[in-house]
């Protein structure tokens, strides 16, 4: 069950990610799921140590494990806008 709870929440951390970098028209529900948790992914091996949290991969559902995951999301997104637009929104 928590594989669901865990995929759903990707999802939304992917959407609200896109949001905030603009990049929601391109890509769709499939896209925001993997951005969510590959951004998670990337949030907990950047930002985890910062702010001294897990993540959602680490099935640690806290503010702050979703502020990380949600941050590495947006993280993730902008360096994929810088490689492949050469700009970060």
């Amino acid at each position: 069950m928590s594989f669901i709870i865990w995929i759903v929440v990707g999802g939304i951390l992917g959407w609200l990610a896109s949001l905030v970098m603009r990049t929601d028209a391109q890509q769709g529900l499939f896209l925001n799921v993997v951005v969510g948790i590959i951004g998670s992914l990337l949030g907990g091996w950047l930002l985890s140590p910062l702010f001294g949290a897990g993540t959602i991969n680490a099935d640690d559902f806290s503010l702050m494990s979703l502020l990380v995951s949600f941050l590495g999301a947006v993280v993730l997104l902008a360096i994929v806008n810088l490689i492949f637009r050469g700009r970060v929104r």
